[in-house]
């Protein structure tokens, strides 16, 4: 498969990239100084250029206070540019996917949401990617929306996940939030099904708004970083389960724009008809522990 990956420099592109690099398919990844997002007209010309049967796009600007601070940008590079990449895919006939986020959903409920619960995004960031997810099956109603939820799981690109082992290992003090939740996805489970989607005829076949995360129960920041310190703890990479202290969202002075409280998403039962699984959230943030502890193991061999 001849395959085109906007944002292959990201948190998820990177995995997208190199797991499609291992299965031996030909990647062009291009870097913000080979195509500017702001430019669409670039953006499209790249889409006509490359031959690519699949274009994937992973980039967005996703720091929800850059999007407060730069509105513009994020309405360029979350909605427009996405939808010049669907509508170059339209005149070449080449499959879109589109990487969208639990964000765009109404968080004020708890509970899991299905593909059709309500969208009422909290921030900028979510209204420019519900944006985004409206344009683009505007300009390619055959194209392929996956929202993503707290994506870890990539050690050169450390989430909140990783970040928190890595102050444990350090002896420094750990807090997480206990009253936010969501689905705790691996990056790499991410990359496995994006690129079946993209290949697989069946899975070429499937078009709209798909939820693409991981089973289970839904996780709190404070739960899935207990369960990444636990899982540390049974693999030797600490001697013993530090104190873990709980947050508040409403008392995270150090965030100036709004998160949703409440947008774990169930997993696409679309995509489980297609017999793709994903593991449970538990099973997610072991192995992700583990891939970040071994990455960590191989530098300090290094």
């Amino acid at each position: 498969m001849n395959l085109l990956v906007f944002g292959g420099t990201g948190r998820t592109g990177q995995v997208v990239t190199q797991s499609a690099r291992t299965a031996g398919h030909t990647i062009l990844a291009p870097t913000h100084a080979d195509c500017n997002l702001r430019d669409t007209d670039r953006v499209s010309d790249l889409v006509l250029a490359s031959g690519a049967e699949t274009v994937i796009n992973c980039a967005a600007v996703s720091s929800l206070e850059t999007c407060l601070d730069d509105p513009l940008s994020a309405h360029l590079i979350n909605a427009v540019a996405p939808a010049a990449m669907a509508l170059a895919c339209r005149h070449t006939g080449a499959r879109f996917i589109h990487l969208s986020t639990d964000y765009v959903l109404d968080g004020r409920r708890p509970g899991k949401k299905s593909e059709s619960s309500k969208c009422k995004p909290a921030n900028i960031y979510g209204e420019s990617k519900r944006e985004g997810e409206l344009q683009v099956l505007e300009a390619l109603p055959g194209a392929l929306i996956a929202r993503v939820s707290w994506i870890c799981g990539n050690p050169r690109k450390p989430s909140f996940v990783e970040s928190t082992l890595a102050k444990a290992l350090a002896g420094q003090p750990v807090a997480a939030i206990a009253d936010k939740d969501s689905m705790p996805t691996d990056a790499a489970d991410i990359a496995r099904i994006l690129l079946h989607l993209g290949s697989d005829p069946e899975g070429r076949s499937l078009s709209g708004i798909v939820q693409l995360c991981s089973t289970g129960e839904p996780q709190s920041w404070h739960s899935c970083a207990l369960i990444a310190l636990r899982h540390a703890v049974e693999l030797g990479a600490l001697p013993s389960l530090p104190a873990l202290a709980e947050q508040k969202l409403a008392q995270a002075t150090f965030f100036r724009d709004a998160r949703p409280a409440h947008t774990a998403m169930e997993y696409s039962p679309r995509l489980a008809a297609l017999g793709l699984t994903m593991p449970d959230a538990v099973t997610c943030l072991r192995r992700v522990t583990e891939r970040y502890l071994a990455a960590k193991c191989c530098q300090s061999a290094q």
